[in-house]
Protein backbone atom coordinates (compact mmCIF):
# COMPACT_ATOMS: atom_id res chain seq x y z
CA UNK A 1 0.00 0.00 0.00
CA UNK A 2 1.16 3.53 -0.76
CA UNK A 3 0.32 6.47 1.47
CA UNK A 4 -0.06 10.19 0.94
CA UNK A 5 0.49 12.98 3.42
CA UNK A 6 -2.31 15.54 3.52
CA UNK A 7 -0.94 19.09 3.76
CA UNK A 8 -2.18 22.64 3.38
CA UNK A 9 -1.10 22.46 -0.28
CA UNK A 10 -3.17 19.44 -1.29
CA UNK A 11 -5.99 19.18 1.25
CA UNK A 12 -8.61 20.93 -0.88
CA UNK A 13 -8.17 18.33 -3.62
CA UNK A 14 -7.89 15.25 -1.40
CA UNK A 15 -10.40 13.27 0.63
CA UNK A 16 -9.87 12.84 4.38
CA UNK A 17 -11.19 9.29 4.82
CA UNK A 18 -13.98 9.91 7.32
CA UNK A 19 -16.85 8.49 5.22
CA UNK A 20 -18.43 11.91 5.01
CA UNK A 21 -18.54 14.34 2.10
CA UNK A 22 -19.92 17.77 1.33
CA UNK A 23 -20.23 20.26 4.16
CA UNK A 24 -19.14 17.67 6.74
CA UNK A 25 -15.83 17.00 4.99
CA UNK A 26 -15.28 20.73 4.51
CA UNK A 27 -15.70 21.35 8.24
CA UNK A 28 -13.11 18.68 8.98
CA UNK A 29 -10.72 20.11 6.40
CA UNK A 30 -11.01 23.60 7.88
CA UNK A 31 -10.22 22.16 11.31
CA UNK A 32 -7.17 20.37 9.92
CA UNK A 33 -5.91 23.47 8.12
CA UNK A 34 -5.79 25.36 11.41
CA UNK A 35 -3.80 22.54 13.02
CA UNK A 36 -1.02 22.13 10.44
CA UNK A 37 0.91 25.05 11.89
CA UNK A 38 0.67 23.34 15.28
CA UNK A 39 2.45 20.25 13.98
CA UNK A 40 -0.48 18.06 12.96
CA UNK A 41 0.37 15.22 10.56
CA UNK A 42 -2.23 13.35 8.49
CA UNK A 43 -1.40 10.29 6.38
CA UNK A 44 -3.91 8.24 4.44
CA UNK A 45 -3.84 5.41 1.94
CA UNK A 46 -3.57 6.37 -1.71
CA UNK A 47 -6.41 3.95 -2.32
CA UNK A 48 -9.67 5.60 -1.32
CA UNK A 49 -11.14 4.26 1.89
CA UNK A 50 -11.06 4.53 5.67
CA UNK A 51 -7.34 4.11 6.24
CA UNK A 52 -5.49 6.94 7.94
CA UNK A 53 -3.57 8.25 10.93
CA UNK A 54 -3.74 11.73 12.41
CA UNK A 55 -1.32 12.87 15.12
CA UNK A 56 0.02 16.05 16.72
CA UNK A 57 2.49 17.14 19.43
CA UNK A 58 0.67 16.39 22.67
CA UNK A 59 1.17 19.95 23.88
CA UNK A 60 -1.15 21.03 21.05
CA UNK A 61 -3.65 18.16 21.28
CA UNK A 62 -7.31 18.98 21.83
CA UNK A 63 -7.60 16.74 24.90
CA UNK A 64 -7.11 17.44 28.62
CA UNK A 65 -3.89 15.52 29.18
CA UNK A 66 -0.44 16.26 30.57
CA UNK A 67 1.90 14.70 28.05
CA UNK A 68 4.65 17.17 27.22
CA UNK A 69 7.22 15.63 24.90
CA UNK A 70 4.88 13.01 23.46
CA UNK A 71 3.08 12.77 20.14
CA UNK A 72 -0.66 12.31 20.58
CA UNK A 73 -2.54 10.18 18.06
CA UNK A 74 -5.91 11.81 17.38
CA UNK A 75 -7.11 8.93 15.25
CA UNK A 76 -5.79 5.67 13.80
CA UNK A 77 -8.61 4.25 11.72
CA UNK A 78 -8.55 1.33 9.32
CA UNK A 79 -11.97 -0.09 8.49
CA UNK A 80 -14.04 -1.87 5.90
CA UNK A 81 -12.16 -3.56 3.06
CA UNK A 82 -8.92 -2.00 4.33
CA UNK A 83 -8.84 -4.16 7.46
CA UNK A 84 -6.67 -7.24 7.77
CA UNK A 85 -3.84 -6.16 5.48
CA UNK A 86 -1.39 -4.70 8.00
CA UNK A 87 -2.14 -1.07 7.11
CA UNK A 88 -2.53 -0.09 10.78
CA UNK A 89 0.99 -1.39 11.34
CA UNK A 90 2.28 0.69 8.43
CA UNK A 91 0.69 3.89 9.70
CA UNK A 92 1.76 3.32 13.30
CA UNK A 93 5.30 2.50 12.18
CA UNK A 94 5.52 5.82 10.34
CA UNK A 95 4.24 7.65 13.41
CA UNK A 96 6.90 5.99 15.59
CA UNK A 97 9.62 6.85 13.06
CA UNK A 98 8.49 10.47 12.94
CA UNK A 99 8.25 10.76 16.72
CA UNK A 100 11.75 9.42 17.21
CA UNK A 101 13.09 11.73 14.52
CA UNK A 102 11.51 14.65 16.38
CA UNK A 103 13.12 13.52 19.63
CA UNK A 104 9.78 12.77 21.26
CA UNK A 105 9.42 10.72 24.45
CA UNK A 106 6.87 8.40 22.89
CA UNK A 107 3.28 8.17 21.67
CA UNK A 108 -0.03 8.37 23.49
CA UNK A 109 -3.61 7.67 22.45
CA UNK A 110 -7.08 7.13 23.94
CA UNK A 111 -8.64 3.69 24.31
CA UNK A 112 -11.07 2.07 26.75
CA UNK A 113 -11.42 -0.70 29.27
CA UNK A 114 -13.33 -3.81 28.25
CA UNK A 115 -15.05 -3.94 24.89
CA UNK A 116 -14.07 -1.75 21.98
CA UNK A 117 -15.81 1.62 22.11
CA UNK A 118 -16.82 3.80 19.18
CA UNK A 119 -14.23 6.33 18.01
CA UNK A 120 -11.57 4.96 20.40
CA UNK A 121 -8.62 2.78 19.47
CA UNK A 122 -8.59 -0.95 20.18
CA UNK A 123 -6.79 -1.58 23.49
CA UNK A 124 -5.87 -5.16 22.54
CA UNK A 125 -4.21 -4.02 19.33
CA UNK A 126 -2.35 -1.24 21.12
CA UNK A 127 -1.14 -3.61 23.85
CA UNK A 128 0.08 -5.99 21.15
CA UNK A 129 2.12 -3.12 19.70
CA UNK A 130 3.71 -2.36 23.07
CA UNK A 131 1.41 0.33 24.43
CA UNK A 132 0.70 0.41 28.16
CA UNK A 133 -1.98 2.06 30.27
CA UNK A 134 -0.75 5.41 31.57
CA UNK A 135 -3.95 6.61 33.23
CA UNK A 136 -7.64 5.73 33.42
CA UNK A 137 -10.63 8.01 33.73
CA UNK A 138 -13.45 7.14 36.11
CA UNK A 139 -15.65 6.55 33.04
CA UNK A 140 -13.34 3.76 31.83
CA UNK A 141 -11.54 5.65 29.07
CA UNK A 142 -7.81 5.00 29.15
CA UNK A 143 -4.79 7.02 28.14
CA UNK A 144 -2.32 4.53 26.68
CA UNK A 145 1.30 5.23 25.83
CA UNK A 146 4.30 3.80 24.03
CA UNK A 147 7.47 5.14 25.67
CA UNK A 148 10.79 5.20 23.85
CA UNK A 149 12.83 5.00 27.07
CA UNK A 150 12.63 2.66 30.06
CA UNK A 151 12.50 5.53 32.57
CA UNK A 152 10.13 7.78 30.58
CA UNK A 153 7.48 9.40 32.76
CA UNK A 154 3.99 8.35 31.58
CA UNK A 155 1.46 10.97 30.50
CA UNK A 156 -1.70 11.48 32.54
CA UNK A 157 -5.17 12.94 32.41
CA UNK A 158 -5.85 16.34 33.89
CA UNK A 159 -8.16 16.22 36.90
CA UNK A 160 -11.14 17.42 34.82
CA UNK A 161 -10.75 14.43 32.50
CA UNK A 162 -9.96 11.86 35.15
CA UNK A 163 -13.25 12.54 36.93
CA UNK A 164 -15.60 13.80 34.21
CA UNK A 165 -18.72 15.65 35.25
CA UNK A 166 -20.95 18.35 33.80
CA UNK A 167 -23.00 21.03 35.52
CA UNK A 168 -26.77 21.13 35.17
CA UNK A 169 -29.72 18.79 34.78
CA UNK A 170 -30.65 17.09 31.55
CA UNK A 171 -28.22 16.43 28.72
CA UNK A 172 -25.00 18.36 28.18
CA UNK A 173 -22.94 17.80 25.04
CA UNK A 174 -19.38 18.94 24.40
CA UNK A 175 -18.11 18.60 20.82
CA UNK A 176 -15.54 19.84 18.31
CA UNK A 177 -15.28 20.04 14.52
CA UNK A 178 -12.47 17.49 14.56
CA UNK A 179 -14.84 14.76 13.42
CA UNK A 180 -17.18 15.44 10.47
CA UNK A 181 -19.85 13.26 12.06
CA UNK A 182 -20.44 15.93 14.73
CA UNK A 183 -21.09 18.56 12.05
CA UNK A 184 -23.77 16.29 10.62
CA UNK A 185 -25.42 14.87 13.74
CA UNK A 186 -25.25 17.57 16.40
CA UNK A 187 -27.76 19.89 14.66
CA UNK A 188 -30.11 16.95 14.15
CA UNK A 189 -29.90 15.99 17.81
CA UNK A 190 -30.51 19.62 18.79
CA UNK A 191 -33.59 19.66 16.57
CA UNK A 192 -35.19 16.51 18.02
CA UNK A 193 -34.34 17.60 21.56
CA UNK A 194 -36.25 20.84 20.95
CA UNK A 195 -39.10 19.01 19.23
CA UNK A 196 -39.56 16.65 22.20
CA UNK A 197 -38.79 19.25 24.91
CA UNK A 198 -35.70 17.33 26.05
CA UNK A 199 -33.30 19.50 28.09
CA UNK A 200 -30.08 19.69 26.06
CA UNK A 201 -27.19 22.13 26.31
CA UNK A 202 -24.57 21.93 23.55
CA UNK A 203 -21.09 23.37 24.02
CA UNK A 204 -19.08 23.81 20.83
CA UNK A 205 -15.37 23.60 21.63
CA UNK A 206 -13.61 26.06 19.33
CA UNK A 207 -10.12 26.47 20.79
CA UNK A 208 -7.26 24.30 22.00
CA UNK A 209 -7.33 25.99 25.41
CA UNK A 210 -11.03 25.22 25.79
CA UNK A 211 -10.48 21.61 24.72
CA UNK A 212 -7.58 21.09 27.11
CA UNK A 213 -9.84 22.08 30.01
CA UNK A 214 -13.01 20.24 28.99
CA UNK A 215 -14.43 18.07 31.81
CA UNK A 216 -14.17 14.85 29.78
CA UNK A 217 -11.34 12.64 28.50
CA UNK A 218 -12.72 12.85 24.94
CA UNK A 219 -13.47 16.26 23.46
CA UNK A 220 -14.57 15.30 19.95
CA UNK A 221 -17.91 14.26 21.45
CA UNK A 222 -18.76 13.91 25.14
CA UNK A 223 -22.39 13.47 26.18
CA UNK A 224 -23.52 13.82 29.81
CA UNK A 225 -26.87 13.29 31.52
CA UNK A 226 -27.62 14.92 34.86
CA UNK A 227 -23.93 15.56 35.34
CA UNK A 228 -22.73 12.01 34.62
CA UNK A 229 -20.69 11.04 31.57
CA UNK A 230 -22.73 8.87 29.21
CA UNK A 231 -20.78 8.26 26.03
CA UNK A 232 -18.16 9.44 23.58
CA UNK A 233 -20.06 7.70 20.78
CA UNK A 234 -21.58 10.20 18.37
CA UNK A 235 -25.37 9.85 18.55
CA UNK A 236 -27.81 9.96 15.68
CA UNK A 237 -31.12 11.67 16.34
CA UNK A 238 -32.82 8.28 16.82
CA UNK A 239 -30.12 7.00 19.18
CA UNK A 240 -30.35 10.18 21.22
CA UNK A 241 -34.11 9.86 21.55
CA UNK A 242 -33.65 6.29 22.76
CA UNK A 243 -31.18 7.52 25.40
CA UNK A 244 -33.76 10.09 26.45
CA UNK A 245 -36.43 7.39 26.77
CA UNK A 246 -38.54 8.64 23.86
CA UNK A 247 -40.29 5.99 21.75
CA UNK A 248 -39.78 6.47 18.01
Amino acid sequence: MEYIRITRDNIDAEHVCCAMSGKQALAKKEWLKRRFDEGLIFYRSVERGKCFIEYIPAENAWVPIQADGYLYIDCLWVAGSMKGHGYSNDLLRECVRDAKEQGRKGLCILSAEGRKREFLSDAKYLAHKGFMVADTSSCGIMLMYLPFGSDTKPPQFKECAKYPTADGDGFVLYYTDQCPFTHYWVPRVEAVAEEHSIPLKTIHIISREQAQNTPAPVTTYALFKNGEFLTQGIQSDKKFLKLAGVQV
